[in-house]
């Protein structure tokens, strides 16, 4: 199996990065985050869902001041127009010249850097107040902490997700400022053992221990709840939901393990190629699926698996903890005539139960991008920097998508009450909120 960017595919000055060089996708990549964040900002206040009050984010003081999307939108602006600016002129005076590009790199590289202090300057045009309360929740992230949920725990965890998705670009931004600090040019093929074969690895892996940690910080409050007499196991849940959250994370390590062994000496793990390929696509699988279920089972509380084992029990419908326990009374569920759509939940905001439907299977697809490697004509599609660059782009277009509905499941639940131990999940051992 070929390395990312493996100089046997592609050459040194390989023509995606003397076109497009890594730091310029880098930024591309985070300015376009700014830009999805002030859409399902926009979107969601249109469908009446305050964001800001779920991740607890000082509301406007007056009525004539603009809606928070309105600062995103700013500041995205005023990110995009310099990044445009050295585009064009790296492109006007290099025109992907093999010899021209590496003499130019300093654009750019000024521009990342650039990009970077625009997080760190106060100034009030740059939405301040909003770039320092960012900075505030990676701080607090940044080693796994978690909010009090009257503190902000929901915009903690979302911010977080957002990382595990990032998670190779953040990847490939120590690259481009490794290639920097050590005179390598940062226009050619990105070097992506700068600094070590496992360093990259390692910090593709962090977003994934922050998530990880922030699910144990809740399963240990909601046993710390049972035992101080605060929470009523009965209605609480043993917490098990946090651990099946951590063991969804933990997933993603094996992954991450598996492709740096394959880019390293494989001589001395005694598998070989195919068996390190094997491992990784069973490995892969496992993440793939198993994150995919907890979409749209727990971050969107769809009913589609519930559906589905309905569906194999024909129009009786039992749940899998009635099964298990062996009732005979199971909950009477119609297909056809129920309370909601077919896979979905009573309390919905978008405007058809078809953008739902949509959603799931583009979330699926999306999940299976490293099924390109199983095709004989696009398994080197992954190894290509035009190809890295799309994936990383489809990973967040993705992510972009499940916010709406990881957000609006949250406003659906607070709707109708918090849950006893106030975990923005849904415990593993209780219905969901839509379920009779």
């Amino acid at each position: 199996m070929a390395s990312q960017g493996d100089p046997a595919i592609e050459p040194e000055f390989d023509t995606f990065s003397r076109i497009l060089p890594l730091p310029f996708r880098v930024a591309t990549i985070i300015v376009l985050g700014v830009w999805a964040w002030g859409l399902n900002l926009q979107y969601l206040r249109f469908l009446g869902i305050d964001v800001p009050s779920l991740i607890r984010y000082p509301a406007r003081s007056s009525p004539l001041e603009p809606p928070h999307h309105f600062s995103t939108y700013r500041l995205a602006t005023l990110l995009t127009l310099p990044l445009a600016f050295f585009l064009l002129l790296f492109w006007l005076v290099t025109h992907a010249s093999r010899t021209l590009v590496p003499q130019w790199e300093i654009l750019p590289n000024l521009y990342l850097l650039v990009l970077l202090g625009s997080f760190l300057l106060p100034l009030r045009a740059l939405s301040q107040n909003g770039r320092y309360r960012f900075l505030h929740i990676m701080r607090r992230i940044s080693v796994g902490g978690l909010a009090q949920p009257a503190d902000g725990k929901f915009g903690d965890i979302l911010l977080a997700d957002v990382l595990t998705s990032y998670s190779k670009v953040l990847g490939d931004l120590f690259v481009a400022l490794c290639m920097m600090l050590n005179r390598q040019h940062s226009t050619s093929r990105p070097n992506r053992g700068c600094g070590g074969q496992y360093i990259v690895p390692f910090l593709i892996s962090v977003p994934f221990l922050i998530r990880l940690r922030q699910c144990l910080i809740e399963y240990v409050r909601v046993r710390r709840g049972i035992q101080t007499g605060e929470l009523d196991e009965r209605t609480a849940g043993w917490g098990g939901q946090h651990l099946a959250n951590a063991l969804k994370y933990s997933t993603a390590f094996p992954v991450t393990i598996l492709s740096a062994l394959q880019r390293g000496d494989q001589s001395h793990m005694g598998l070989g190629r195919t068996g390190l390929f094997r491992l990784w696509m069973l490995a892969v699988f496992v993440n793939s699926f198993y994150s995919f279920y907890w979409d749209v089972a727990k971050d969107w509380d769809l009913s589609l698996f519930d559906a589905l084992w309905d569906s194999l029990h024909h129009s009786t419908y039992v749940s899998r903890k009635e099964y298990m326990n062996g009732s005979s009374s199971p909950t009477r569920y119609s297909l056809v005539s129920g309370d909601y759509p077919y896979g979905l939940r009573r309390n919905r905001y978008m405007h058809s139960p078809n953008v739902y439907y949509v959603v799931i299977c583009m979330d699926l697809m999306l999940r299976c991008t490293w099924s390109l490697k199983l095709s004989p004509h696009l398994d080197h599609f992954n190894d290509l920097e035009g190809g890295i660059f799309v994936m990383q782009l489809l990973e967040v277009f993705r992510r972009w998508m499940w916010m709406f509905f990881r957000i609006e499941t949250e406003w659906v639940r607070g709707l109708k009450g918090p849950a006893v131990d106030d975990v923005p999940l849904g415990n593993l051992d209780s219905r969901k909120l839509d379920e009779d």
